[in-house]
């Protein structure tokens, strides 16, 4: 079917606006995934170009306890799989922008964009957060709870389809405002079609990793993760139920507005 236009409510019309700004400027960074990826240190400009750091400079507000559970990740051996710090700027404006209050989170490592997210929810808003390892969450916790937020973080920690299976058959579909899809990439299809039922009509999905260090270019048939991200970029591309925007942030990371 042809794809409808400009049919999506007016804060996500204007969110999409503001997005094309930053799609110019052309910057930013992923989170999950194989550590040899351009993620948290500057993706596609550089991790100590000048430009970078002048994004940096011109554009950060993290909160003081942002930028300790930041510092905390940077030690730790996968740190590159951390979502950048304005990638997830960007994804807590998006979800101040649209009046989030429900969120879903698929792929959580230390926690630092549930936190993010959750600073900027109201006082009754929900992440539930999605991961199928509690030792990386552990450096985060203590971290949610200073900053006065960790009642509205849900973490569930078993494997994320099972998640959302619950939620659906709890009779949560059409209720959630965002998703974050950030975790193993073999399911990204599957996590998005079940978040895609989850979402309101005028929420979004936001989906990580899509350029995949530019494998994308070139799928390698022995090469799963490739093919599955791939295939969703395909698919999304022609998707009547979204309007989508694709960023070049980092590793790549897709919006899409469900119609």
């Amino acid at each position: 079917p042809e794809m409808p236009l400009f049919s999506v409510p007016k804060e996500v019309a204007v969110g999409t606006a503001m997005l094309g700004v930053a799609f110019a400027t052309g910057m930013l960074a992923g989170k999950r995934g194989a550590p040899s990826h351009a993620h948290a240190t500057g993706g596609i400009i550089g991790k100590s170009g000048p430009l970078w750091q002048y994004i940096l400079d011109h554009s950060l507000r993290e909160h003081p306890i942002l930028k300790k559970l930041r510092l905390l990740t940077a030690d730790h051996p996968w740190s590159k799989m951390m979502v950048s710090c304005d990638q997830a700027q960007l994804m807590a404006n998006l979800v101040k922008l649209i009046k989030a209050k429900k969120v879903i989170e698929i792929g959580v490592f230390t926690g630092y964009n549930a936190l993010n997210m959750a600073l900027v929810l109201p006082d009754n808003g929900k992440v539930i957060a999605c991961d199928i390892n509690e030792d990386y969450v552990k450096i985060g916790k203590p971290l949610w709870k200073e900053a006065g937020v960790e009642h509205k973080i849900d973490l569930r920690i078993k494997p994320a389809i099972q998640t959302l299976d619950e939620l659906l058959a709890s009779g949560e579909a059409e209720t959630f405002d965002f998703a974050f899809i950030d975790a193993d990439k073999e399911s990204y299809n599957e996590y998005y079609e079940k978040c895609l039922r989850l979402i309101k009509k005028g929420g979004i999905i936001a989906i990580d990793n899509v350029l995949w260090n530019g494998r994308v270019l070139k799928p390698r048939k022995d090469d799963l993760a490739t093919q599955s991200i791939h295939y969703l970029n395909e698919k999304l591309l022609r998707d009547a139920r979204v309007n989508i925007s694709m960023l070049p942030m980092g590793d790549g990371v897709t919006l899409a507005f469900k119609l």
